[in-house]
């Protein structure tokens, strides 16, 4: 595609054709976040066509998330600078491409490094996509709208993941979930240039050296918990990890503080309700992610659900984080940020809270339904405003490293999340006297504790929000 192509600015979007551009935008950003799970329910498949090995299993989800999340602020800053529609054609055709090599692959190491360069690609367009709608839409209630939408597909992509794997698993085959992609991929790319308008960019150099600091500081933190769980924390590989991330992410604070065009421009956080929101986009995930991993694996291996059964039974979920999304521009402007907000991390709280009772000999119903259900309703209240308190009042030159932000504090909560859960269900299963189901029961219970405590947190963040109406300017 010619350069000329990528650079015209199309008229912007009006009438029918706002409603193609919100519909490309939103195409792209569900195949992003949906692809994080799309595997899931086929692990079991997935391992024994490839023979992974027990441990080396769980990088087909991190190799994505993990370069998904920590190349996220990279990818905002080159939409600033060189042009957010590019990037987001140029990063969904990387996408597109590693998602047909990921379903050709026929060893272990392949899929690997095209789950990898499917996050590369996703970076790439991620952070554009949030940023398009911001400068796209300028009228206040259309753009709350647009954000809410978004919301529901951040939200509620892990969980149509499950549904689309699972369907397709027992259907086609687990290679159908990373195929999928390509022919979505590929009308991206051929639409995108002719109907999504293009933003003014500005040239600058890129922020290499908070690139690297932030990314190595956030693998090595990942890293050093997923180690952690097979090792544990005193081991010497696990505790030099945690202080390398620690000390990288010290660093890329003190550069991004000193440089001119930072990745993270700092004055992002001088806003207290878009400090909060961005808190609770690292912590919800956190918490969320218990339920896709640890639910999948107890339906599928304690209650020996299909792939197909697994994949529906998020069903209920996803639903209701769709039906909030919808309600949420009506009730944002009324009431503002902070009674939704607070409102859905207690039901978060309350479902993931639910889980912790679950025995060896429990049922969909209640003891999964009744959680999917809270925990649908509570993320479609709670994710919901937090798109539009981010994006509400930024200065356009910063809407695509502001839209990168959030979706890495969602990408990084999520991968950092599932190390942390992945740990502790570890260190429960080594030091507990029983063995067999009941074990691996006991394993997740721990998990779901330890999740509850992350969804508690959300509460008290929630708290802090300005009561003032969250009503965007253009």
């Amino acid at each position: 595609m010619s350069q000329q192509t990528l650079d015209r600015a199309p008229v912007p979007a009006r009438g029918h054709r706002s409603g193609l551009v919100l519909a490309i935008i939103l195409t792209c950003q569900l195949m992003l976040i949906l692809d994080a799970t799309v595997v899931n329910v086929a692990l079991p498949r997935i391992q024994s066509d490839l023979g992974f090995s027990a441990t080396g299993l769980s990088w087909v989800m991190t190799a994505y998330s993990l370069v998904f999340g920590g190349l996220l602020l990279l990818g905002g800053r080159a939409g600033d600078l060189f042009g957010r529609r590019r990037m987001f054609v140029v990063g969904t055709a990387v996408f597109t491409l590693a998602s047909l090599a990921g379903g050709l692959a026929d060893s272990a190491a392949l899929l690997i490094a095209a789950r990898a360069l499917q996050g590369v690609g996703a970076a790439m367009a991620g952070p554009s996509t949030l940023a398009l709608i911001t400068t796209t839409f300028t009228e206040a209630k259309a753009r709350v709208r647009a954000l809410a939408l978004f919301s529901a597909m951040s939200s509620g992509g892990f969980a149509i993941g499950l549904i689309v794997g699972g369907l397709l698993t027992e259907w086609i085959s687990w290679r159908a979930g990373l195929f999928i992609n390509v022919p979505f991929g590929l009308a991206i790319v051929l639409l995108a240039p002719r109907f999504v308008p293009e933003p003014e960019r500005r040239r600058a150099h890129l922020d290499l050296p908070g690139a690297v600091t932030g990314t190595l500081g956030v693998g090595a933190l990942v890293f050093a918990f997923t180690h952690a769980a097979s090792d544990g924390w005193g081991n010497a590989v696990t505790l030099g990890s945690l202080a390398a991330g620690l000390v990288l992410l010290a660093v890329f604070v003190v550069v991004e503080a000193r440089t001119a065009l930072p990745l993270v421009p700092l004055r992002l956080f001088a806003d207290r309700n878009r400090s909060a929101a961005y808190v609770n986009f690292f912590l919800g995930p956190m918490a969320m992610m218990s339920m896709f991993f640890f639910l999948t694996q107890f339906m599928q291996d304690i209650r020996h659900f299909a792939a197909l059964a697994t994949g529906f039974a998020f069903l209920p979920m996803a639903v209701l984080i769709f039906t909030m999304s919808r309600l949420v521009p009506r009730l944002l402007p009324r009431y503002g940020p902070k009674p939704l907000a607070v409102g859905g991390a207690l039901l978060m709280v309350t479902g993931v809270g639910w889980l912790t009772l679950l025995t060896t000999e429990s049922t969909y119903f209640p003891a999964l339904f009744g959680p999917l259900l809270l925990m649908g309703l509570g993320a479609g209240l709670a994710f919901a405003p937090l798109n539009v308190i981010v994006m509400a009042t930024v200065p356009n030159e910063d809407a695509g490293a502001a839209g990168g932000v959030l979706q890495t504090m969602q990408q990084v909560g999520s991968t950092l999340g599932l190390a942390v859960l992945v740990t502790v269900f570890g260190s429960v299963t080594r030091s507990a006297g029983t063995t067999g189901a009941q074990l691996t029961v006991d394993g997740m219970t721990a998990a779901f504790a330890t999740a509850a405590a992350f969804a508690a947190c959300t509460v008290l963040v929630a708290l802090t929000f300005r009561r003032a109406t969250a009503s965007p300017r253009p």
